[in-house]
């Protein structure tokens, strides 16, 4: 059936004479197996470790992402009411809330110390609707402490646009007085 195994010849005999061919040897096999088993297995951690790592960074980038866009809205929507509030007619609004009035004709001083322009102090314009007044019912008697009918508004008692009430201080609408206000400053621009 079948033939006998054919001699070794050369440097084949010569390796079967070094290793004696007693059959398959389990004992050297068994580090191999092991080494291989554990270099698998701790690739397959490595693996799960770096992909667990990845997710977790997935999901911080998105809520980071997330955050950023909310910042984004915001800051955005605090640009525009910074711009809304610096247009020229929200600023003038505002400064003659309170009490401000546009600036007369500068002088300027020169390097010498002679004086350039002709300047004028700055008048409050008038105003196109004057705020009525409040006035006393005929039905009341009229209070002690209220100034009379004909004293300047300056002295009325009107509310501030704080919401205070000012019994001494000047009305905003009232034209400051040429005599006692040194001529406003502002700063150079």
């Amino acid at each position: 059936m079948s033939k006998p195994a054919a001699p070794l010849k050369g440097r084949a005999a010569r390796l079967a004479r070094l290793m004696p061919s007693t059959g398959p040897s389990t004992a050297a096999r068994t580090p191999f197996v092991l080494l291989v088993v554990l270099l698998l297995g701790g690739g397959l951690i490595t693996l799960l470790l770096l992909n667990s790592a990845l997710n977790e960074g997935s999901f911080r980038l998105s809520e980071l992402k997330r955050d950023t866009t909310e910042l984004t809205d915001e800051q955005q929507a605090l640009q525009r009411d910074v711009d809304s509030r610096s247009q020229p007619d929200a600023l003038e609004k505002r400064a003659r809330e309170l009490g401000m009035v546009p600036g007369g004709s500068p002088a300027f001083l020169n390097p010498d110390g002679t004086v350039r322009g002709d300047p004028t102090e700055a008048t409050a314009p008038p105003s196109p609707s004057p705020s009525p007044s409040p006035t006393p019912s005929t039905d009341a008697p009229p209070d002690p402490d209220a100034p009379a009918a004909g004293a300047p508004a300056g002295t009325s008692g009107s509310p501030s646009p704080s919401g205070s009430v000012s019994a001494t201080g000047p009305d905003p609408a009232a034209a400051p007085s040429a005599e006692n206000s040194p001529p406003p400053t502002s700063p150079g621009r």
